[in-house]
């Protein structure tokens, strides 16, 4: 099946960015798509990407200035985790994975997944990407990950906190929410729904946040003025519990496609202070995802 029509591919000619990154900067959310010749996409998949390979992120790894990638299975891949099992092998040790795998996967496929390089599993809520789990389901399969030092991946959007409180409070290990959870950008800082979100954070010292996806995000578009108060803001309440990521290739975006440059160019307009761009970009994935120290 070719790709679907409504979005384009990731950006070809990315812009070279003005920010340096530390050194031994971690790319902690990016993607890998086919290619579909190689690794076909999952027959009840709810879009068809482009081909993304491993060789394009990891030029883009080196253009951008970043040492590592965490790359995050998506869902257009569904519970087959061959295409990111292949580029963390690939990558020699420069690269962590977060799989999503079936609730029936014996313990002897999550060990070699271990060793490839894999330290987490990923639950999607999002109904318009995955057809819903019981999470009970989740629960379990995080109580056995949790027994190899691995966390869990959690993406849902802002309002299903409170619904999502229970589940996140249940979880016996690391939990990470994706891309902020798609919190109302028009609202900003100060509005309740915010407010609660960091309420959660602050009361669950077990969840991250990884401060990602402007252009999913923001209201306004490029540059993404009314994301960088939010993901500021929790970078300076939670500098030790946050990660960021370009989220190449930019899976399912239908609004534009966003210059890879650009995004990193944001890193010090959310995280001013040398300080906290060091625990965003390199203290902080290498602990989770290469020392496994939480």
């Amino acid at each position: 099946m070719p790709a679907d029509g409504d979005f384009q591919s990731y950006c070809l000619s990315p812009t070279k960015p003005r920010y340096r990154p530390p050194p031994g900067a971690v790319d902690a959310h990016c993607h890998v798509f086919g290619p579909a010749a190689k690794f076909p996409f999952a027959p009840e998949r709810k879009y068809t990407p482009y081909d993304a390979p491993k060789e394009q992120l990891f030029v883009l790894r080196d253009f951008l200035g970043f040492s590592r990638n965490v790359i995050v299975q998506a869902s257009c891949h569904g519970t087959d985790n061959a295409a990111t099992i292949d580029a963390l092998l690939a990558a020699n040790g420069s690269a962590r994975g977060i799989a999503v795998v079936k609730p029936t996967i014996d313990d002897a496929e999550l060990r070699d997944m271990n060793e490839a390089g894999v330290r987490g599993v990923r639950f999607n809520f999002l109904p318009r990407l995955v057809d819903a789990v019981d999470p009970r389901v989740h629960l379990a399969l995080a109580r056995r990950v949790a027994a190899l030092g691995w966390h869990v991946v959690v993406y849902f959007e802002a309002p299903s906190l409170a619904k999502m409180v229970p589940f996140l409070e249940a979880l016996p290990t690391i939990a990470v929410l994706d891309h902020m959870s798609l919190p109302d950008a028009q609202k900003g800082v100060e509005h309740a729904d915010f407010q609660a979100y960091m309420k959660v954070l602050a009361d669950h010292p077990n969840l991250w946040v990884k401060v990602t996806g402007p252009e999913r995000i923001s209201r306004l578009g490029p540059p993404y003025d009314d994301f960088v108060p939010l993901a500021k803001t929790l970078v300076e309440r939670f500098t030790d519990r946050v990660l960021w990521g370009t989220d190449w290739p930019h899976p399912n975006m239908t609004t534009h496609m966003p210059d890879d440059g650009v995004l990193v160019d944001m890193i010090p307009r959310i995280a001013p202070g040398a300080s906290q761009q060091q625990a965003l970009l390199v203290g902080n994935p290498m602990r989770l995802y290469w020392e496994n120290r939480f």
